[in-house]
């Protein structure tokens, strides 16, 4: 039997498009709808913008790990109703908030700003608060109160807005002739794909990444389900897997251990072009980030980059977290167009 929404996108009457071509990034199963508020993050430097929806809390059953039933609703009808409405309203009295010197504070503090977002949230928080108790005086009091118990609870709140920055950051990279470095990264139910600077705006895709991770108690390997996700643009920008050493205690959540954290970081610097000027590692002495993924270097080393995130379910949810690694596939069928597009430059 096919459901009324199905056919109306089959029918045109539903249009469904991707979140990259409308400078958006998704998490996970990455959907967005007209409903649904957004982060706004801007890059001031270049003049272009980027979107993200809001984290919808710490249930394990959330819409973006592909569960769907009256409790998620209530949820996504809260993120519309009152939090999106009081972050708007605290954003317009407050001025916007620097995200920069926020989350380079934030990777001193133990974040990779993928996988563990807990000290650029409490940052945010902090931001935040003077704004909220204006609020707190106002018909908005109630709503304040919920979202500040949200923020209060809920670790990875930041985590969308870090999306959002780093798909501002990857897109202002975007378009530069003759880079080879990566302005994007992302995972469908079938395939991993990855868009290079000067390649216009063409995906090249190859098979899902092999998977290392900690899984849920009940959980393993035979019960993930591919549900695809457009986080590992952190990774782009040099943070997640290419933070990961300043975020030791996810050993307790994804696995590994912290030499393997620490190799696995270092390792990166060899398939990038740069180390991040802001985004600085403590444990390897303040060295920058690895930044800019080279296709070239990445064939050239046969290392390909380390992504964090979270692991979905068959049956919707979230059942662990690890770290993914792609194959040489689509970096090499980059660098063959690459090839072709510069042969007489």
């Amino acid at each position: 039997m096919i459901r009324p929404t199905e056919e109306a996108i089959a029918a045109g009457r539903v249009r469904v498009r991707s979140t990259q071509q409308h400078a958006c990034i998704g998490s996970v199963a990455g959907i967005y709808t007209a409903s649904m508020p957004v982060l706004v993050v801007r890059d001031e430097t270049h003049g272009n913008t980027a979107f993200c929806n809001l984290y919808e809390g710490e249930s394990r059953h959330r819409l973006n790990y592909g569960s769907y039933d009256d409790e998620v609703v209530r949820g996504l009808r809260w993120l519309e109703t009152t939090m999106g409405p009081v972050l708007a309203e605290a954003l317009r009295r407050g001025g916007p908030i620097r995200l920069k010197p926020l989350m380079t504070r934030a990777l001193r503090l133990g974040d990779e700003l993928h996988s563990r977002n807990t000290a650029a949230t409490l940052l945010l928080t902090r931001e935040l608060t003077p704004t909220f108790l204006d609020l707190d005086r106002t018909e908005h009091s109630a709503a304040v109160r919920q979202v500040l118990a949200f923020l209060g609870r809920n670790e990875y709140a930041f985590l969308r807005v870090g999306m959002a920055a780093a798909k501002a950051t990857a897109d202002a990279a975007h378009g530069v002739p003759h880079s080879s470095v990566l302005t994007g990264m992302a995972l469908n139910c079938r395939e991993f794909a990855i868009r290079v600077s000067g390649l216009d705006d063409e995906w090249f895709r190859g098979v899902h990444p092999r998977l290392e991770g900690r899984f849920f108690d009940g959980f393993t390997a035979a019960d993930t389900e591919w549900i695809g996700g457009e986080s590992c643009v952190t990774e782009t920008v040099g943070l997640g897997g290419f933070a990961q050493v300043c975020a030791p205690t996810l050993q307790a959540y994804q696995g590994g251990t912290a030499d393997a954290m620490r190799a696995n970081n270092e390792a990166m610097y060899a398939i990038t072009v740069g180390e991040h000027p802001h985004f600085r590692l403590p444990p390897l002495d303040f060295r920058g980030s690895p930044i800019g993924i080279d296709v070239f270097a990445v064939l050239g080393s046969g290392v390909t980059p380390v992504i964090d995130g979270g692991l979905a379910g068959r049956d919707g949810g979230q059942i662990g977290a690890g770290v993914l690694r792609p194959d040489l596939d689509c970096f090499a069928d980059a660098a063959d167009a690459y090839l072709r597009r510069y042969a007489d430059d």
